[in-house]
């Protein structure tokens, strides 16, 4: 509904020549996103504010607002597209429910073995090629920002495939995602990240997956007795902005946005393992939670459980994009 009454109102904004947000001296850049702000995205966030300000002498301010302070995750990239908000960093596997299926692909269990292997793709041609697949759906994708690589959670101990059985487990929407609990036996449930500390406290759902910093800035060891650092999957953002409003920004502008946005970039993604290995050792220090590493003998289940999933997706994310990302990587 809010977002409707904002598509109604920038209906009447049209009829004036110049859109509502540049029209405003200094621009206003909203970006918004539904972490809180001590995550490595939210420190990001932050830090491209402070720059864009910086190189653009005071011709663009850009306000953050974190934790869904204006959108649940559900209407985020509605909202981006009617022009409601100018920037977001969703979560990678939010563009397949869009209609942009291959980026699922960063979806797929232990497709990346290693921090490096993942820097071949995001800074890669793979990664480049994605992004301008965004531009039909009125998106322009300005950089890809880390999280880390997600942690398994629930109110049972996670060692073996078999644990998870019947297990009610949280995801985002993503196809790979399902497929990816289905295949360990458990049941996923789709639930906005914001909905998730509530719903594990009430056992709503039984556990999730996340990597450290956010687990820990949402508070979910408090209501998690066992986590395995698995390390199966990545979790990643698209740093993204309204297209039209992006070609309409004055050329230096938006040349000192591309620099702020590119040191904004370096600083998240360096900061962003720093960020889950202190989350990982503060809960850890809490003890709340009691936290479980893989030998390799149940590390190799996991991989042997999950591999199928690659082949299940393929059709949907792409088997050419899968052969190009294990090429990119050395894996398989």
């Amino acid at each position: 509904m809010r977002v409707m009454k904002y598509a109604a109102a920038l209906a009447v904004g049209v009829m004036v020549s110049l859109s509502p947000a540049l029209a405003q001296s200094p621009i206003v850049i909203k970006f918004s996103h539904v972490v809180a702000p001590d995550t490595p995205k939210g420190k990001g966030a932050t830090k491209f504010a402070e720059l864009a300000g910086q190189y653009t002498a005071g011709k663009v301010k850009v306000e953050v607002y974190p934790n869904s302070q204006l959108y649940k995750d559900k209407e985020e990239l509605e909202a981006l597209q009617l022009g409601a908000v100018q920037m977001l960093a969703p979560s990678l596997a939010k563009f397949g429910p869009l209609g942009v299926k291959e980026f699922e692909v960063f979806d797929l269990p232990f497709i990346f073995p290693s921090k490096d292997a993942l820097n071949k793709v995001t800074k890669g041609e793979v990664g480049k090629s994605l992004l301008s697949k965004l531009e039909a759906k009125g998106i322009t994708g300005l950089a890809y920002w880390d999280n880390g690589f997600k942690i398994m959670s629930a109110n049972s101990a996670l060692k073996t495939p078999d644990d998870f059985l019947g297990l009610k487990l949280r995801i985002q929407s993503s196809k790979v995602l399902e497929a990816q609990m289905k295949a360990l036996g458990a049941v996923p449930q789709v639930m906005a990240f914001s909905e998730v500390y509530q719903a594990l406290q009430t056992g709503v759902v039984d556990g999730t997956e996340n990597p450290p910093s956010n687990m820990y800035t949402q508070k979910m060891h408090e209501v998690q007795k066992h986590a395995t650092v698995s390390n199966h999957g990545y979790l990643g953002y698209a740093v993204i902005v309204n297209k039209k409003f992006w070609d309409e920004l004055p050329a230096d502008a938006r040349a000192g946005l591309d620099k702020a946005m590119a040191e904004a970039t370096d600083y998240a993604n360096q900061i962003a393992q720093k960020e889950n290995d202190d989350a990982l050792a503060a809960m850890k220090a809490a003890g709340k939670t009691t936290f479980i590493e893989l030998d390799a003998a149940q590390k190799a289940a996991w991989m042997k459980a999950l591999k199928p999933v690659h082949d299940e997706m393929a059709a949907r994310v792409g088997k050419d994009l899968i052969e190009q990302i294990y090429k990119a990587t050395g894996a398989n």
